[in-house]
């Protein structure tokens, strides 16, 4: 009886536990329930931008628990490429209804030599609060910048992953590559997608964290320049999908703030710290950049 009574109450601690972790990462935004950890691994992956599309809605992946409106079944995310010469982005989009579509994330992507291309995926502001740059890692870097977004830290570097040899890369530089831009439309889906109800947040979140690993980082940075300059002329965004979220999107507060520290040795560390409160002041997720240099 005793083993029992103590089995019940390990699970309702963990419960606990696990309920007090997901409500530090749940900010309220539609962006809580789209991983574009995920997206990217995806992406990897895939040997098209047309097989990413379905990846994308493919429930078993656990990438896409969007529904933006609120009709009670998860959305379509459509893929439009552009290019311009070397450069290619992908506008991970989904159709709000008959008049409005909402930009989810772009993946941006440029070739850099004969065989090396840098690619990001940037999560949009209307979904996430601000605009959230995610790059590859090779997991080996020495560490510049720490994030709190998932049940660890992680640390981010400033190396460049080379992407060259992903099969979605290889095809888009392809010869006689045409932009892939998706042919679905408002009511209008492939008959093999099967539109599923949203997770709740406890169910989700486990499946959102498993995309955390150290092959994908966080950046401030826009290393994809002459990309992220093709997409914010075309950048769509929803009325409807804006102002639904005006009051999460009021919350999401961010503060910041900045040290500098001279070590022994006359080296310096430059702190900065952005803490994100929700609407009683409790603290949402945490994110510390550390720059280092070395006194001349």
């Amino acid at each position: 009886m005793k083993t029992f009574l103590s089995a019940i109450f390990f699970v309702f601690m963990a419960f606990q536990l696990f309920s007090q972790d997901s409500e530090l990462e749940q900010t309220g935004l539609p962006g809580d329930n789209f991983s574009l950890e995920g997206a990217l691994e995806l992406f990897k992956k895939s040997v098209s931008p047309e097989e990413f599309e379905k990846a994308l809605n493919t429930a078993d992946n656990h990438v896409n628990n969007l529904d933006l409106n609120e009709d009670g079944e998860t959305d379509y995310i459509t893929v439009l490429g552009r290019r311009d010469k070397d450069v290619h982005i992908f506008v991970l989009q989904i159709p709000v209804s008959e008049s409005e579509k909402q930009d989810i994330a772009v993946i941006e992507i440029e070739k850099t030599g004969d065989e090396n291309a840098i690619l990001q995926i940037v999560g949009d502001e209307d979904i996430y609060g601000e605009e959230i740059i995610i790059e590859p890692s090779d997991g080996n870097d020495e560490p510049t910048e720490e994030v709190k977004r998932g049940p660890a830290s992680v640390n981010y570097a400033t190396l460049v992953v080379n992407v060259w040899a992903w099969p979605s890369v290889r095809f888009v530089y392809a010869p006689g590559y045409t932009p892939w831009v998706s042919p679905w439309r408002w009511r209008n889906y492939p008959i093999w997608w099967k539109p599923w109800r949203p997770l709740g947040w406890a169910v989700w979140h486990p499946f959102r964290v498993r995309h955390y690993h150290p092959t994908i980082r966080v950046t401030h940075a826009h290393r994809v320049v002459h990309a992220h300059r093709i997409y914010k002329p075309v950048r769509v965004s929803s009325t409807t999908v804006r102002v639904k979220h005006e009051g999460a999107r009021a919350n999401y507060k961010v503060n910041k703030s900045k040290t500098k520290v001279t070590g022994p040795r006359g080296n310096s560390v430059t702190k900065k710290s952005t803490t994100v409160r929700g609407p009683k002041g409790n603290v949402r997720g945490q994110k510390t950049t550390v720059k280092r240099s070395r006194k001349n």
